[in-house]
């Protein structure tokens, strides 16, 4: 068993290289979508889980957050599985917590053009800071007119 002294000396060389990608390593090209039969409808799709998980990009310790998806639907709605590993291509990636929400927006709306979508990832405790961060498109949630 180790002294105080020893244990010390020991963590101050712990440095465990780990993997960190960078944003190219993220999947968008996976995200699928389907048919929505009532554009009609203010309908709005909740899609939440508890399993998302980035890196600190200048530690590569993980991020664990809930992620929560709120739109309304134009023409198209985003296929769940595909979602699922979209979601589990940011494993490994270094980002932070404000860029990550930014680039889920940007990556869903992009591939589904809703009326209105809103992306909350409330993280966990992390150095007794907790963090939630929330994004909403179009800006304001205003939704767009129908024509």
């Amino acid at each position: 068993m180790a002294t105080i002294p020893e244990l010390r000396n020991q963590y101050e060389n712990l440095d465990t290289p780990l993997v960190i990608k960078d944003e190219s390593e993220i999947n968008a090209e996976c995200l699928l979508t389907f048919q929505y039969e009532y554009p009609e409808q203010d309908t709005e799709v909740i899609v939440d889980t508890d399993e998302f998980t980035a890196v600190c990009p200048w530690t590569g310790l993980p991020d664990y957050g809930t992620l929560e998806i709120n739109y309304v639907p134009d023409q198209s709605c985003i296929e769940l599985k595909s979602l699922k590993y979209y979601l589990l291509s940011y494993r490994d990636v270094g980002v932070v917590q404000e860029h990550a929400v930014n680039r889920i927006l940007k990556d869903l709306v992009a591939v589904c053009e809703p009326r209105s979508m809103r992306i909350t990832l409330d993280y966990k405790i992390r150095g007794g800071l907790h963090t939630s961060v929330a994004v909403e498109y179009p800006r304001g949630g205003a939704t767009k007119p129908t024509i």
